[in-house]
C-alpha cells in the first residue's frame, strides 16, 4: 500500500578525445544550428541522460538529410564521431541501446556512408592487443549483431578480421588463465572473458550467415576456414576442459555442434556423426579429416559425464528438429539422446549437473514434440504411452519430482507434462482424453499418497490434459481430501495450485455443458461447500493455509460465489460461533468478508449498509477466543484494496476497542499480524488524509458551491487526528509499570509504525498527525525506563522510537544525564550477563545528546587522556562515541589489571565482558566509513585490539581446561584435592593465588578500594573472600567465574570480528583512509585460530566462531593477496594436524572435537559461491579419514572427521553441494558403529542421526509411521545409488552373523542403523519396472527369521502399518482375509497368547511387547468395523472375540501391554461419548460391554503410574450411572467413599497427570452427587472446595491449572451462576477467584479454557447482557472485564453486595502477605545469575486492577449498600493508609535512577501504590466516618 520511490537512473556520458573534438569543432557554425554545433553540444554535456536526448535530436536531424548532403565531409565526420561514440560506449549503457535503434532506420544515402565509419572504428577495435580490452571489443561484436543494421553490416565487411580476433583472444585468454592459475579473483574475470568470446563466435554463425553462402570458404587453404578449424579445436579443448567454469564448458558443447553442424558436409549424415559421438562409435576413417584433426579428442578419448550432457544440450539446441528436416536419421538421434541423457539421470548427482539435466531432458520433450508434427510411424511407436522410452521417463519424473532442488522439480512438472502431450501427438485425432495410458497415470496418482508433492503437479498437468471431469469420476471426494492436506503449510502451496487448475477447468467445462443456474450449484456444491466446512470446523493451521492460499484464488474465479458463501455463513453464524480451536461461521465469515475486502469485491460501506455483518459481529470477532478469527477481523478493518479508501467512524471505534483487548497477545505470529495490520491501516490514514488534503488546494467552482463537502473534509481530517491521539494514548498508558512483555513489545512496535508513517517527508506542509506533538517528558521517561526490559526486543524498540523522535527530546539537563550515564556505567560492571546489555542501549541513547561530552570529561582522571575538543569539526555523536568508548576503556584496563592478580575478586565484582559489549555496542551504530577524527579513531582501535588480547589472556586458561564448567571447589574434601592440583597446574601461570585452598567468602579487611587504584599504585594480592557492592557477604560460585570467563571470550570475539567487518583496512601504514593494518587483520585471525582449536568451553568457541565468520567473510572479498589466501592456508594446516596424529597436538578430541567442526565450519563457507573446490577436497579428505582403510591404533582423526562432517553436514550454507558426499558418509557412520572403540561409534552415532534428518528431512510429528519424513525406495537409491550395493552388502554380513552354525545369538551392532534407514523407505504405487533399483532383494534378509527381540518388534512394526493401512482402505473384500489370517496366526503364535517366557531385562524385550500389542490393537479395531464382523468369513468369525481379547490384554502382567490397550479403551469410549460410534454402527461399543467392573478393580489394584493415570481417565469419561450402582459389588465402596477415594489421590499422589485425572473425577462426582443424592457431604464438599481452590494457585504445575480450568467450566451452572448460593457466599467468591487467578495465567491453553466459564455463564438465563451485543466466546483479557461484571451482576441478584464488595475491595489491594513483603523487603539483588526477577509473560497486575475499580465504581452508585456495620471497610480504609505510607517510605529509599538499579523493587512499588489509590478511591464513593482515607487523591503525601 506503500508507494515507493523512484530509483534514478544514472547513465555513464560519453567524452570525446581532444584531437577528434577539434574536428568537429571546425565543422560547427557560428550560430551552433548545423549537425556539428549539435553534435559537438552533445559531447561536452557532463550527464548521460542529456547526452540521450541531444543525440535523438541530432538522429531526428540525419534522416531528414538529402542526398546530395550525405556525402559532405561534415556529415562524414559526424557519422565518424558517432562511430566512436558507440564503440567507446558500455554494453549496458542505455545511450547505446539508443543509439542502436535510432541507426536503424537511417535513409539509404545515409546507410554506406554511415556502414563505412562503422568499418573504420571495427577495425581499429580489432587491432586491440591489449588481454584487459578484449572483452570491451567482444562486447561490441555481440551489440553490433543484436538487432543493429548497421553494426551487422559492419561485421559483415569484417568477418574474416572478427573470425581471427575470436580465434587469438580465445587462445590468448587461455594461456592466461593458465599462467595465473590459483588466482581465483583473475581466474572468474577470465572465464567469463572466455565465455563472452564463445558466445560472439556462435552469434557471429548464426546472424552473420551470408559469409556461408558458397563453397569458397570451405576451401582448406581460405582464412575464414582455418579459423573455422582453430576455433571448434579451441571450443573442443574447452568442452573436454572439466577444470572450467561448467557455463564455459556447457556453451562449448553449443559451439562444437553449431560449428559442426555449419562446416559438414553432407547435411542428412550430420545426425549419424553425433549419434556416433554420444554412443563413442566414431570411426575416423569414415568421418572428414578436419574434424578429427580439430575434435580428434572427441572422436578417441573416453568422454565423461559433464561432456556427454554438453554434447546433447548442443544437439537438442542448434540441429534443426522441426518439419521434419532430418529424416530418420534424426528421429534415431533423437532417441539415442533420450537413452544418454536417462543414463547419466543415474550417474549425475551434484546439483549443478543435475539442474542441467534435468533442463535438458525438458528440451528433449520439446523437440521429440517438433519431431512428431511430421514423423515416421516407427517414432510415434517408439514415443507412445507404453514404449520404453516414455517409461523411462516417467521414472525420471517419480524419481525428481521432491527433489531437494526447485530447478529440478520445475523441470520435471514441465518434463511429465510434455510427455502427456508427446502421447497424445502419437495418437490419431487432434486431442485424445481418454485410453489406458490416462486411465492408469490417473489411478496411480491418485493412490499415492498426499504428502507427496509431486503428486499435485502432475495431476495438474493431467488435469489440463483430460479434463478435471476424468479425474472427479474416479473419486468425487478428491477436492475434500486435498483441502484436508492444507494444514501442512509445505503442502499448502500445491495443493492450492492444484484446486485453482481444477475448478478453473471444472468451471470451463460446466459452462460449455450447462446454463449458468444449472452449472454454478453444481460448482459450488464441489468447491464451496468443502471449503466452507473446512472455515468452520477446520484445525487452526488448515483454515488459515485454506484462507491464505485457496479462498482468494477461488474468488478471483469466480466472484458471484462470494454471495453464496455470505448467505451459508450468516444462517449458522448465531449458533456456531466458535471456539478457542475452531473458527465457527462467524469466524469463516470475517475471513471471507477480509478476503473479499483486500481484493477490491466489497467495501466496509457495503458490509453495513447491506447487513451482512453488524457492528455486534464484528465486535465479537476482535475478542474472539480463536487468535486468526480476530486478526481476520481486524484485517476486515484494516485491509483494503485502494490505500486511500476513508476511514469511517465506525472503524475507528472498533480499531480502539479491538486495542483494549489485544495489545496482549502471547503468540509471537499473532503480534506481527497484528502490528502488520495497523501499520496498513496507518498507511491508508496517511494516503487518504494527503488525498483530502490535494482536494481541499485544487479547488474549482464547483467545488466551492458545495459547502457541505468541503466541511466534510475538514471534519474527516479532525476525526482522523483525534483519532491516532487517542491511540496513542492507549499505546503509551499500556506501558504501566508490570505490564507484560507482548503489551510493550505491541505497543512500541505500532508506535515506531506512528512514528515512521507520519514523519514529515521533504516538500510535505501538511500532516495529519504527528507523534512528536504526543510526547513529554513523562512519556519519554517511560520510553526510558523500556530499557530495563528483560527483552531485548523491547530495548530495540524502545531505543528505535527514541530515535524517531530524537528532535522532540529534552535531555539538556546536566543532572539527570549525569544520573542515567551512571546508570549505564554500574550495569556496565554488573554480574548479572543481561544488565549490560541495557547499559548498552542506555549508553546508545545518550550518545546522541550534546551534554554527554562534559559529562564524560567531569571525572579528571580519565579526562587527562582526552585530546577532544567541542568545537571540532566532527559530529556530536562521533565526538560523544569516542568519549565513551575511552571512558569504558579506561576503567576496563584498570579492572584487567586487577583481574590478572585475582581472577575471583572480578568475576565476582567486576565482570569484565560487560564493557567491552558496551564499547562494541557504540561502535556498531556510529557510521565507521565516515569518520572525521581518524587519528583518533586509529589510535583506538589499535588500543582496543590490544585490550582484547590482554583480557583473553586472562581469561582464556578457564575456557581452555579440560574441566572449565568447575574450577571452584564447593568443598575441601580430600577426595577432590589431586583433581583441583591438576586444574590448578593447567592455569598457570595467569592465576597465582591460591584460592583454591583458601575459604570462598571475602572478609571485609581484603576488600579493595576502586575509586583510588591508579596503575601506579600496588595492589594487595587479594585471594577468595570478597564483599558484595551494599556491604553484605556474597557466595563466589564456580558459575559466576565461568560466566565472566566465557562471556569475555564471546564480547572479545564480536568486537574482534566486528572491527575486521565494518572499518576499512589500512593496507599500507601511513595511508589515511583506513583504521586497521593488514598485520592486524592477520593477528586477529591467528588469535581466532587459537582459541577456536583450544577453547573446550562450547560458549567460548562458539561465539568465537561468530566473530571468525565475521573476519572469513572480509577475508574472501579481499584485494590483497596475502590475505584473500589466509582461509585456504588455515584450512590445509588444520587438515594436515589432524590427520598428523601428533601427539604434541592441542586439539581437542573429546567434546564433540569442541571448536575444530566450527573453525572448519567458518573456512569453507567463506568460499565464494561459485567455486567448491575447497569444500571437494575437504569431504574427500574427512571421508577418507572417517573410514580408514586399515585398522589403526591412533583413532583420534576419525574422530575428528566423523565430528567434522556432522557439522558440515548440519550447515546449511553449503546447500546442495554438500548432498554428493551424503552416501559416504552413510558409510562411515554404519562402519564406525561397528568399531570397538567408545568415541568412535558415539561420533558415528551423531552423524548417523545428522545424515538421517538431512535426508529425510526434520521430524514434526510424533507418529512413527508417517510418511512426512520418509521416501519411497526408488527415489532414496535414485538419489544415492553407492547405498544400494552397500546396505544390500552390509545385511548380508548381517544376514550370515545371524545364521551362524554354532547357534549362538550374534547381533551384528550395524542391524539397527540398517534397519532404522530401510525402515524410512515404503514401496510406491509408481514404483515402474524400469528401476535396478528394487527393493526385492532387502527382502528376504529382513524376512530371515532371528530371536532377536528387537528385529522381531521391528517386523511387527511393518505389519502394523500394513495393517492400519488395509484396515482404512476401501479394500476390505474377500481378497484380503487371507491377510488377516496370516496376521491372526502371528498373533496366535506370539509368546503374549502362548505364555510370556522372557523378562524385562533382556534387551528387545520391552519393544516387542510394545508392537505385538499395538498389532493386536489394530487388529481389534478392523474386527469392530461392521463391514468386516458382519462378512461370513470364517477369518471374520475367528476374530470376532473381541472383547475377551481386550479383557486378556487389559488383565496382563505387563505394563508395556495393558497401557496401550488401556489408550485405546480411553480413545473408543471418546468416540462414543462424541457420538461417532452410533448404536445402528456399533463399532467400539462392541468392545466396551461389561468394563465397568474391571476397570473399578483395576483402579483399586494398578500400581503402575501410566497405568493408573489411564483407568481414571476411562473411568471420567464413562457414564456415573452405569458406575456408581457398581462400586459396592466391585470395590467394597458406597458412592461417598468412593468420592473420598478419589480426593485422597490428589494429596497422596505425586504425578501431576494422576492429580489432574483425579480432580476431574471428584469434581464429576461432587457435583453427580448434589444433583441425585439427598445425603450431607458437608466434610467432603469443604476438602473438595479446598482442593480445587488449591490447584488454581501460580506455583501449581500448568496439568493441574487446566484440571481446574475444565472443573469450573462444568460447575459454572450450578455453583457459580446459580441464584442459589448452594456453596455459600465465601466458598462461591473463592471459586470466582479462582476463575480471575486462571485468566491471568501465563500459560494460554489455561487462559483459554478459563475463558470458557464466562462463556457458559453468559449463556445462563439469570445472567443479563449488559452491552450491545451477547459476547460469548472470548479473549482472556475481555473474559477478565466481563467475569468482574458478571460478578457484579450476581452479587445483586444474590442480595450479598454489602458482604460481597469487602471482598472484592480485597482482591484489589492484595493478600495481607503484600503488607508482610513491604515491610521485610530488603533492597537487594539476587544471587542467581540470570535470575531476572518477576518475569510475566502475560499476567499484569494492573490491567486487573483496573478492569476491576471499573466495575466497582459502576456498582456502588448504582446499589445502596446496607451498611450497619463500617467495620470492615474501616478495617481496609486503615490497611490501605498504612501501607501507603509503608511504599512512600520505600520509594524514597530507593537510590537514583532505581527503575535500572532496583527494577524488581522499584516495579512493585509501582504497582501497590496505584493498587492503594485505587482502593482508597473506591473507599471515597462509601463516605465512611473515618479519616483513614482523606488524604485518597495522593497517598505520597
Amino acid at each position: 500500500m506503500v508507494l515507493k520511490k523512484k530509483k534514478e537512473i544514472q547513465v555513464d556520458a560519453f567524452i570525446l578525445e581532444c584531437q577528434e573534438l577539434e574536428t568537429l569543432r571546425s565543422f560547427a557554425d557560428a550560430e551552433d544550428q548545423n549537425l556539428a554545433s549539435l553534435l559537438l553540444h552533445c559531447v561536452q554535456l557532463s550527464d548521460g541522460i542529456h547526452q540521450i536526448y541531444s543525440m535523438k535530436q541530432i538522429v531526428t536531424l540525419l534522416k531528414k538529410m538529402d542526398r546530395n548532403s550525405a556525402c559532405s565531409p561534415m556529415i562524414k565526420c559526424c557519422l565518424d564521431i558517432i562511430g566512436v561514440m558507440y564503440f567507446s560506449l558500455g554494453a549496458k549503457n542505455p545511450l547505446k541501446k539508443m543509439l542502436a535503434s535510432s541507426l536503424n532506420g537511417l535513409p539509404e544515402q545515409l546507410t554506406t556512408e554511415a556502414v563505412h565509419s562503422f568499418v573504420r572504428c571495427l577495425k581499429e577495435e580489432l587491432k586491440t592487443t591489449d588481454l584487459c580490452l578484449y572483452r570491451k571489443v567482444m562486447d561490441n561484436l555481440a551489440s553490433c549483431m543484436e538487432n543493429f543494421s548497421l553494426g551487422k553490416a559492419s561485421i559483415n565487411n569484417l568477418f574474416k578480421e572478427v573470425l581471427q580476433f575470436l580465434q587469438k583472444s580465445v587462445l590468448e585468454i587461455q594461456e592466461e588463465n593458465r599462467q595465473l592459475s590459483g588466482n581465483s579473483i583473475v581466474e572468474t574475470r577470465l572465464m567469463h572473458d572466455l565465455l563472452m568470446a564463445i558466445k560472439v563466435s556462435m552469434m557471429l554463425l548464426q546472424k552473420v550467415q551470408e559469409n556461408f553462402q558458397g563453397s569458397l570458404w570451405r576451401k582448406p587453404g581460405s582464412l575464414v576456414w582455418q579459423s573455422m578449424c582453430g576455433l571448434l579445436k579451441s571450443f573442443t579443448n574447452f568442452l573436454m576442459n572439466e577444470g572450467l567454469l561448467p557455463t564455459v564448458q556447457t556453451t562449448s558443447g553449443l559451439a562444437v555442434i553449431l560449428f559442426t553442424k555449419t562446416m559438414f558436409e553432407p547435411v542428412e549424415k550430420l545426425p549419424c556423426l553425433v549419434s556416433d559421438l554420444l554412443l563413442r562409435s566414431v570411426k575416423c576413417a569414415s568421418v572428414p579429416e578436419w574434424f578429427v584433426s580439430s575434435c580428434e579428442c572427441l572422436c578417441t578419448e573416453e568422454l565423461s559425464d559433464s561432456v556427454l550432457l554438453s554434447l546433447c544440450h548442443g544437439a537438442l539446441a542448434m540441429l534443426e528438429w522441426k518439419n521434419g528436416s532430418m529424416s530418420e536419421n534424426g528421429e534415431k538421434l533423437l532417441l539415442d539422446i533420450a537413452l544418454v541423457l536417462l543414463s547419466l539421470a543415474s550417474r549425475l548427482k551434484e546439483s549443478n549437473m543435475a539442474v542441467s539435466l534435468s533442463r535438458i531432458l525438458a528440451i528433449w520433450t520439446n523437440s521429440a514434440l517438433d519431431v512428431l508434427e511430421s514423423s515416421s510411424q516407427n517414432l510415434k511407436s517408439s514415443l507412445n504411452g507404453n514404449s520404453n522410452t516414455t517409461g523411462k521417463l516417467l521414472e525420471y519424473v517419480y524419481t525428481h519430482w521432491e527433489h531437494p532442488l526447485d530447478a529440478v522439480r520445475h523441470q520435471a512438472k514441465l518434463i511429465f507434462k510434455n510427455i502427456l502431450r508427446i502421447h497424445q501427438a502419437t495418437l490419431k485425432g487432434s486431442v485424445v482424453k481418454s485410453g489406458p495410458f490416462f486411465s492408469m497415470l490417473t489411478e496411480s496418482l491418485l493412490s499415492l499418497e498426499w504428502h507427496v508433492k509431486g503428486k499435485y503437479a502432475s495431476l495438474g498437468c493431467l488435469v489440463e490434459c483430460v479434463g478435471v471431469e476424468n479425474i472427479l469420476t474416479v473419486d468425487r471426494t478428491i477436492p475434500a481430501q486435498i483441502l484436508d492436506v492444507m494444514g501442512d503449510q509445505s503442502l499448502a502451496p500445491y495443493a492450492s495450485d492444484l484446486l485453482e487448475t481444477m475448478f478453473i477447468n471444472h468451471k470451463s467445462h460446466l459452462i460449455s455443458a450447462f446454463q449458468k443456474n444449472i452449472w454454478i450449484n453444481h460448482w459450488h456444491d464441489t468447491w464451496v461447500s468443502p471449503l466452507l466446512l473446512i472455515l468452520c470446523e477446520g484445525n487452526p493451521d488448515q483454515t488459515t493455509y485454506v484462507i491464505d492460499y485457496y479462498l482468494p484464488k477461488l474468488l478471483k474465479c469466480s466472484p458471484d460465489s462470494l454471495s453464496y458463501m455470505i448467505k451459508i455463513l450468516q444462517a449458522s453464524a448465531d449458533a456456531n460461533i466458535g471456539s478457542c480451536n475452531t473458527r465457527g461461521a462467524l469466524g469463516a465469515l470475517m475471513a471471507c468478508l477480509r478476503t473479499a475486502r483486500a481484493h477490491g469485491h466489497l467495501q466496509f460501506r457495503e458490509i453495513v449498509r447491506d447487513d451482512l455483518l453488524s457492528i455486534g459481529c464484528v465486535k465479537q470477532g476482535l475478542v474472539h477466543q480463536h487468535n486468526q478469527v480476530r486478526v481476520d477481523a481486524l484485517g476486515l478493518l484494516c485491509e483494503t484494496h485502494r490505500s486511500t479508501e476513508i476511514l469511517t467512524m465506525e472503524e475507528m471505534q472498533l480499531i480502539q476497542f479491538f486495542i483494549t483487548y489485544n495489545l496482549n497477545s502471547q503468540s509471537p505470529a499473532v503480534r506481527q499480524q497484528i502490528c502488520s495490520l495497523l501499520k496498513k491501516l496507518f498507511c491508508r490514514i496517511q494516503e487518504s488524509s494527503q488525498v483530502l488534503y490535494k482536494l481541499e488546494q485544487s479547488k474549482t467552482k464547483q467545488e466551492l458551491i458545495k459547502e457541505s463537502a468541503k466541511w466534510d473534509h475538514f471534519a474527516t481530517l479532525q476525526q482522523y487526528k483525534d483519532f491516532m491521539s487517542s491511540i496513542c494514548d492507549k499505546l503509551f498508558e499500556a506501558l504501566f509499570p508490570g505490564s507484560s512483555h507482548p503489551t510493550r513489545f505491541s505497543s512500541l512496535t505500532i508506535l515506531g509504525s506512528i512514528a515512521e508513517i507520519f514523519s514529515a517527508p521533504e516538500g510535505q506542509t501538511q500532516a495529519v498527525f504527528r507523534l512528536a506533538q504526543e510526547i513529554d517528558p513523562t512519556r519519554v521517561q517511560m520510553l526510558i525506563q523500556c530499557f530495563a526490559s528483560t527483552f531485548e526486543e523491547v530495548k530495540v524498540l524502545a531505543f528505535e522510537l527514541l530515535m524517531k523522535l530524537y528532535d522532540r527530546l529534552d535531555l539538556q539537563d546536566f543532572e539527570n544525564l549525569h544520573l542515567l550515564f551512571q546508570a549505564a556505567m554500574d550495569l556496565s560492571i554488573s554480574t548479572k550477563p543481561y544488565d549490560c546489555v541495557t547499559a548498552s542501549y542506555l549508553l546508545n541513547f545518550l550518545i546522541h545528546h550534546k551534554g554527554l561530552l562534559n559529562v564524560c570529561l567531569k571525572n579528571q582522571q580519565v579526562a587527562d587522556t582526552f585530546q577532544i575538543d567541542e568545537d571540532m569539526s566532527a559530529s556530536t555523536m562521533e565526538k560523544n562515541t569516542l568519549a565513551v568508548i575511552k571512558y569504558l576503556l579506561s576503567n576496563l584496563e584498570r579492572e584487567i589489571f586487577q583481574a590478572e592478580k585475582s581472577l575471583l575478586q572480578a568475576a565476582a565484582s567486576f565482570p569484565m565482558y560487560g564493557r567491552v559489549h558496551c564499547i562494541t555496542g557504540a561502535l556498531q551504530q556510529l557510521p565507521l566509513n565516515n569518520l572525521t577524527l581518524m587519528t583518533e579513531w586509529r589510535q583506538m582501535v589499535t588500543k582496543l585490539i590490544l585490550m582484547s588480547y590482554r583480557l583473553s589472556s586472562v581469561v582464556s586458561p578457564i575456557v581452555q581446561s579440560s574441566s572449565p564448567e568447575g574450577l571452584i571447589p564447593m568443598d575441601n574434601d580430600s577426595e577432590t584435592a589431586g583433581r583441583l592440583q591438576m586444574i590448578l597446574h593447567e592455569i598457570q601461570p595467569r592465576d597465582t593465588n591460591d584460592y583454591f585452598t583458601q575459604a570462598k567468602i571475602l572478609k571485609e579487611h581484603h576488600r579493595v578500594d576502586f575509586a583510588k587504584l591508579t596503575d601506579d599504585e600496588p595492589v594487595e594480592n587479594v585471594c577468595t573472600e570478597i564483599r558484595g557492592k551494599e556491604g553484605q557477604t556474597c557466595d563466589v560460585t564456580a558459575q559466576m567465574v565461568l560466566v565472566c570467563c566465557w562471556r569475555s571470550m564471546k564480547e572479545i570475539s564480536l568486537l574482534l570480528g566486528m572491527l575486521c567487518k565494518l572499518l576499512p583496512l589500512q593496507t599500507v601504514s601511513e595511508s589515511s583512509d583506513g583504521l586497521i593494518a593488514v598485520e592486524q587483520v592477520k593477528d586477529i585471525g591467528d588469535y581466532f585460530k587459537h582459541h577456536l582449536l583450544q577453547s573446550r568451553h562450547r560458549g567460548a568457541f562458539e561465539l568465537a566462531y561468530t566473530g571468525f565468520v565475521m573476519l572469513t567473510e572480509i577475508l574472501s572479498r579481499c584485494t590483497n593477496e596475502s590475505l584473500r589466501t589466509l582461509p585456504q592456508q588455515w584450512l590445509y594446516n588444520v587438515l594436515e594436524e589432524i590427520k598428523s596424529c601428533d601427539p604434541s597436538s592441542k586439539l581437542c578430541a573429546t567434546r564433540r572435537s569442541a571448536g575444530i567442526p566450527f573453525y572448519i565450519q567458518a573456512l569453507l563457507a567463506s568460499e565464494p559461491k561459485n567455486k567448491t573446490n575447497l569444500l571437494k577436497m575437504t569431504m574427500n579428505e574427512l571421508v577418507s579419514l572417517a573410514v580408514p582403510v586399515n585398522e589403526s591404533l591412533n583413532i583420534i582423526p576419525q574422530v575428528h572427521a566423523l565430528n567434522i562432517l556432522r557439522a558440515l553436514f548440519r550447515d546449511t550454507r553449503f546447500g546442495e553441494n554438500i548432498i554428493p558426499y551424503i552416501a559416504d558418509g552413510i558409510q562411515a557412520a554404519v562402519l564406525g558403529f561397528t568399531s570397538p572403540v567408545w568415541a568412535v561409534r558415539n561420533s558415528s552415532t551423531l552423524l548417523f542421526s545428522t545424515l538421517i534428518t538431512r535426508i529425510f528431512g526434520v521430524k514434526r510429528g510424533k507418529d512413527e509411521n508417517s510418511k512426512k519424513n520418509r521416501m519411497t525406495g526408488r527415489e532414496f537409491f535414485s538419489r544415492f545409488p553407492t547405498l544400494y550395493p552397500f546396505l544390500l552388502q552390509q545385511l548380508e554380513v548381517v544376514a550370515r552373523t545371524m545364521d551362524s552354525e554354532t547357534g549362538e545369538l550374534k547381533l551384528h551392532p550395524s542391524l539397527f542403523l540398517l534397519l532404522l534407514i530401510l525402515g524410512k523407505l515404503y514401496p510406491s504405487p509408481m514404483d515402474g519396472t524400469y528401476s535396478a533399483l528394487s527393493m526385492a532383494p532387502f527382502v528376504p534378509f529382513i524376512m530371515r527369521q532371528n530371536p532377536c527381540l528387537v528385529t522381531r518388534a521391528a517386523y511387527l512394526d511393518v505389519l502394523v502399518v500394513l495393517s492400519d493401512y488395509l484396515g482404512k482402505s476401501r479394500r476390505k473384500g474377500i481378497e484380503l482375509f487371507g491377510f488377516w489370517e496370516e496376521i491372526s496366526k502371528v498373533i496366535s503364535a506370539s509368546e503374549l497368547m502362548t505364555g510370556i517366557y522372557y523378562f524385562s531385562a533382556i534387551p528387545g524385550f520391552t519393544q516387542y511387547l510394545q508392537s505385538i500389542t499395538k498389532l493386536i490393537i489394530s487388529v481389534l479395531s478392523v474386527a469392530a468395523d461392521p463391514d468386516f464382523s458382519n462378512s461370513s468369513s470364517p477369518v471374520a468369525e475367528q476374530m470376532m472375540n473381541s472383547s475377551s481379547m481386550v479383557v486378556h490384554l487389559l488383565q496382563s502382567d505387563f505394563h508395556e501391554v495393558r497401557l496401550p490397550m488401556l489408550e485405546t479403551v480411553l480413545l473408543w469410549w471418546k468416540q462414543v461419548n462424541s457420538k461417532q460410534a452410533t448404536e445402528e454402527k456399533m463399532g467400539p461399543l462392541s468392545l466396551l460391554s461389561d468394563l465397568e467392573v474391571i476397570l473399578l478393580r483395576m483402579a483399586m489394584k494398578e500400581k503402575h503410574p501410566e497405568c493408573f493415570c489411564k483407568v481414571l481417565e476411562i473411568l471420567h469419561c464413562m457414564d456415573l450411572r452405569n458406575v456408581l450402582p457398581r462400586t459396592q459389588d466391585s470395590i467394597k465402596m458406597n458412592p461417598k467413599e468412593f468420592l473420598n477415594w478419589a480426593m485422597n489421590i490428589i494429596s497422596a499422589s505425586d504425578s501431576i497427570k494422576i492429580q489432574s485425572i483425579a480432580l476431574k473425577l471428584a469434581s464429576k462426582l461432587v457435583t453427580h452427587l448434589v444433583q441425585n443424592c439427598q445425603e450431607v457431604m458437608e466434610s467432603e464438599m469443604r476438602q473438595w472446595i479446598q482442593l480445587v481452590t488449591s490447584c488454581c494457585g501460580d506455583e501449581e504445575q500448568t496439568a493441574i491449572r487446566l484440571a481446574a480450568a475444565e472443573v469450573l467450566i462444568n460447575i459454572t451452572p450450578l455453583f457459580l451462576t446459580n441464584q442459589k448460593l448452594i456453596l455459600g457466599l465465601s466458598s462461591t467468591l473463592a471459586m470466582w477467584k479462582c476463575v480471575v487467578l486462571l485468566l491471568q495465567s501465563e500459560e494460554l491453553i489455561v487462559r483459554d479454557t478459563a475463558a470458557d466459564v464466562i462463556r457458559v455463564a453468559q449463556s445462563q438465563s439469570n445472567i443479563c447482557n449488559k452491552t450491545e451485543f451477547a459476547f460469548r466466546v472470548v479473549n482472556a483479557s475481555m473474559a477478565l472485564d466481563l467475569a468482574f461484571g458478571i460478578l457484579c451482576e450476581l452479587l445483586q441478584q444474590w442480595n450479598q453486595t454489602s458482604a460481597g464488595v469487602p471482598v472484592l475491595l480485597e482482591w484489589l489491594l492484595g493478600e495481607d502477605e503484600q503488607k508482610k513483603d513491604l515491610e521485610t523487603t530488603t533492597l537487594m539483588e539476587d544471587d542467581n545469575l540470570f535470575n531476572k526477577g518477576e518475569v510475566n509473560f502475560w499476567a499484569e497486575t494492573l490491567t486487573n486492577v483496573r478492569q476491576l475499580s471499573k466495575h466497582l465504581f459502576l456498582l456502588i452508585p448504582a446499589t445502596r449498600l446496607n451498611l450497619p456495620d463500617q467495620g470492615e471497610f474501616l478495617r481496609l480504609a486503615r490497611r490501605a493508609s498504612d501501607q501507603a505510607k509503608l511504599v512512600t517510605q520505600h520509594l524514597k529509599e530507593l537510590p537514583p535512577t532505581p527503575e535500572f538499579s532496583k527494577t524488581v523493587e522499584f516495579t512493585r512499588l509501582a504497582i501497590q501504590n496505584e493498587r492503594i489509590s485505587t482502593c482508597l478511591k473506591i473507599l471515597t464513593l462509601l463516605e465512611l466516618d473515618d479519616d483513614a482515607c482523606k488524604n485518597k487523591e495522593n497517598p505520597e503525601k
